[in-house]
């Protein structure tokens, strides 16, 4: 299943971005699933919670796609 965030600003971070879709609880288990490798941006790994993503981008977690919409 596909999902779909729509930011404000010109940018969100990753961590923020998995907490806003709601594939994960809360910002720890956000950290630990980047920090474990298990989070993709446009198909590469990144272990960068504060990675920027912008409108465009498309993380991949669990299987799932989130795109990310201005």
């Amino acid at each position: 299943m596909d999902l779909e965030i729509k930011i404000r600003d010109e940018f969100i971070k990753l961590g923020q971005a998995l907490k806003l879709a709601g594939v994960v609880e809360d910002g720890v288990e956000a950290k630990y699933a980047i920090q474990d490798g298990l989070v993709q941006v446009n198909g590469e790994v990144d272990e960068r919670r504060g990675r920027k993503v912008y409108a465009g981008d498309v993380i991949t977690y669990e299987n799932q796609e989130i795109k990310v919409i201005k």
